[in-house]
């Protein structure tokens, strides 16, 4: 009985996934997924999307899982995302986890739940700033009220070393200002994404960390967000 109430549960979600492919397959916010494609116009690619939300709401990588057979991993914090994460993306390895640099020492983070403008604490360089995210989130997303979590917390290092990455073709990165600290936990002389797309909120920061590996090729959206093409030997692939 139990393999068959099984069974029905897993038809019925790959009809509710297919029904979201066939009515939307590009939810990306500002066609980031479609402005992108001319990089990465290929089938069978691997993808990491940090800040995953509930890996359709303005995903970058839910056209490429879907429309070009691509595979990758999400890592999201919030869990009631994560769980979407992982009922939507069957083809992804999903992490209910926050990114964290190399040098950060404790086993959890504190995060503030702002929907899509989720942060982690003290993010945005001081809690003015912080206080100001979660309430336009509060005002704009029509999120009844918001609230302090804790989270395993991880470096990328540590997610590809367990996953045994071999290649990754798109690292899409949306961490409401915490994107240099990220960065920090990703050794690119062992890991190096052939493209990177960051919302890029502290740009200096951030290619203080990348630009030895990477050389930024295009903005896209309204000086947010940055698309980085790797170097090797100092040119570009």
């Amino acid at each position: 009985m139990k393999q068959l109430e099984d069974k029905i549960k897993k038809i019925k979600r790959l009809q509710e996934i297919k029904k979201i492919v066939t009515t939307n397959s590009r939810p990306s916010f500002h066609n980031l997924d479609r402005k992108i494609e001319k990089y990465l116009n290929y089938d069978n690619g691997f993808f990491i999307e940090a800040g995953a939300n509930n890996g359709y709401t303005q995903s970058n990588t839910f056209y490429y899982e879907y429309k070009r057979n691509w595979k990758g991993i999400l890592i999201e914090p919030v869990l009631h995302n994560y769980k979407m994460c992982e009922y939507l993306r069957i083809n992804s390895k999903v992490y209910n986890c926050a990114l964290v640099s190399s040098s950060y020492q404790e086993k959890s983070i504190k995060m503030r739940y702002a929907g899509l403008m989720t942060i982690v604490d003290g993010a945005l360089k001081s809690k003015k700033n912080d206080d100001f995210q979660i309430q336009k989130a509060l005002k704009y997303e029509n999120i009844e009220k918001s609230f302090d979590f804790e989270v395993e917390a991880r470096t990328l290092n540590s997610i590809l070393d367990e996953c045994n990455v071999q290649k990754i073709d798109l690292l899409s990165l949306d961490v409401e200002g915490y994107e240099a600290q990220v960065l920090d936990g990703l050794d690119f002389n062992k890991y190096r994404p052939k493209f990177i797309l960051i919302e890029a909120r502290f740009k200096e920061e951030i290619e203080k960390i990348i630009l030895p590996y990477y050389k930024l090729i295009e903005v896209l959206t309204n000086n947010w967000d940055h698309l980085y093409a790797a170097k090797w030997n100092g040119k570009l692939p």
